[in-house]
């Protein structure tokens, strides 16, 4: 049976994360093409990372994998559609999925930890340092291995899609 609340959750999920890919996109200044791309790939991944991480036994590392993994696949598609490098709308669809949380939780448990003078007090402070210290390291290496394997494997697609582009105005 279908639960529609689950299904809501990962579209607000997946819509919030676009509104977020949408702004680092823009940074950039791409073109618009490639905005509304990095928008879906943005929606696509984290949805796909909550759906793992709510549905399955995954850690948020491994779902973060294969979250970032889809969204380097997925690039490599749109980049040959629209003669764009991968890269450009690739990296904006993956800062959503930054653990700023766990990195925010590692310095607060630092300062902390500074500021403790009980040493009873001060191991449970070591274990949060190191737990979400560990966490935001490994999911963010897991995001940049993630998403660097798809244009590793392809990379002769990646590097023509923009000599393609070239080519094509020497032409004319």
């Amino acid at each position: 049976m279908i639960n529609y609340d689950f299904i809501e959750a990962i579209i607000f999920d997946g819509f919030f994360a676009a509104i977020a890919s949408i702004g680092f996109a823009v940074i950039s200044n791409p073109p618009r093409k490639a905005i509304l791309v990095s928008a879906f790939l943005a929606a696509v991944g984290h949805g796909l990372r909550y759906c793992l991480l709510h549905s399955t036994s995954l850690d948020i590392a491994s779902a973060s994998f294969l979250a970032a993994f889809s969204i380097g696949m997925l690039s490599i598609f749109f980049a040959k559609k629209i003669h764009c490098p991968a890269e450009v709308f690739s990296f904006p669809s993956l800062l959503p999925m930054i653990p700023g949380m766990f990195a925010y939780k590692t310095i607060l448990a630092l300062v902390k930890f500074i500021q403790c003078k009980d040493d009873s007090a001060s191991v449970d402070i070591i274990v949060a340092i190191f737990r979400n210290g560990l966490t935001a390291t490994f999911v963010m290496f897991a995001l940049v291995v993630g998403v660097a394997v798809p244009m590793f494997i392809f990379h002769k697609q990646s590097f023509a899609v923009t000599r393609i582009l070239k080519l094509v105005k020497k032409d004319r």
